[in-house]
């Protein structure tokens, strides 16, 4: 599962199904050139976005996915 010092990009490339969460708070991270060297931390933080609850609904699809 994800926490928020888990790497953008690390995630995405493991977990593609959280792309539809991070588009939902408004991330678009994955073309953004930070997205190579933050956490998921860093990059919510960066756009005032509430980490705990984007990696809530992140590992929340990541199981669903698993069903």
């Amino acid at each position: 599962m994800l926490t928020k010092d888990t790497g953008i990009i690390e995630a995405v490339q493991n977990y593609p199904e959280i792309l539809e969460v991070f588009y939902e708070y408004g991330l678009g991270c994955v073309g953004c050139m930070a997205a190579h060297f933050e956490t998921i931390g860093q990059g919510a933080g960066a756009h005032g976005i509430d980490v705990d609850a984007l990696i809530e609904d992140c590992n929340k699809a990541i199981e669903a996915n698993r069903k």
